[in-house]
């Protein structure tokens, strides 16, 4: 029997018959809204994530079946950590503290996707990813976190496979992340009154000494480049150089 898949990212638990869902189950004759229907129930537990789901109708009866994929690594991080979006500067802002059961839960969850052959080795791919984001782990810094789980420090959690986050380490973590963010405004304010303070100080001089003088103080580069964009390349003129 002939069969045809249809591929598409939905919101999780959120699909709908809008575009580009729609129209693509439209010309195979299945019922659109039992459809959507079971593709909420399937990505109930990814709301809040763009989640790829796969769609195979046969074409004779007009039965189907519903593949669910899992959201990129960085998506279930940013879930778990309660964030929307990474750091800019991941060495100097962390955002968020996640625990090793979250970690190990992420790791599962994404298995078929990550490339290591353990459970160990998946993990550290996920810790990876934390640190590129700026989420601690564990309280450290997640290249830190990754020695940890090379040294054994978390064996007996990856054996039990233990992925369950109780009330109140929850709480915990929120209120740790709510002084994340209160310390990582402070930074960013501390950074704001120098870069101002260096513009005072060098008024009238070319930009790109000024900002050369924000990056040398360790002035992040989205601060410098809001507050003194960089000057575009001349353009070359038309038949090049005479």
């Amino acid at each position: 029997m002939a069969k045809q898949a249809v591929e598409a990212l939905v919101d999780g638990g959120k699909a709908s018959a809008a575009p580009p869902l729609g129209p693509a189950l439209g010309p195979l004759g299945v019922n659109i809204g039992q459809v959507v229907s079971e593709i909420n129930k399937k990505t109930e537990a990814f709301k809040g994530m763009q989640v790829p789901i796969k769609v195979i109708v046969d074409s004779s009866t007009k039965e189907f079946s519903i593949e669910v994929g899992t959201p990129p690594a960085s998506a279930l991080i940013k879930k778990e950590a309660g964030i929307e979006k990474g750091a800019a500067n991941p060495l100097q802002e962390k955002l968020a503290d996640l625990l090793i059961e979250q970690i190990i839960k992420i790791a599962k969850m994404k298995e078929d996707d990550l490339g290591g052959k353990t459970l160990k080795q998946k993990i550290k791919e996920v810790l990876g990813s934390c640190n590129s984001m700026g989420v601690l782990v564990e309280g450290v810094p997640a290249r830190d976190a990754i020695a940890l789980v090379e040294q054994g420090k978390f064996d007996a959690e990856i054996k039990s496979g233990k992925t369950e986050v109780t009330a109140e380490e929850l709480k915990r973590m929120a209120e740790e992340r709510k002084h994340l963010q209160e310390e990582l405004e402070k930074r960013k304010a501390a950074f704001l009154n120098r870069a101002n303070a260096i513009m005072k100080e060098m008024e009238g001089k070319e930009k790109n000494k000024i900002r050369a003088k924000m990056l040398e103080e360790k002035i992040p580069k989205d601060i410098v480049d809001q507050l003194v964009p960089a000057e575009k390349a001349a353009a070359a003129p038309a038949g090049g150089k005479k």
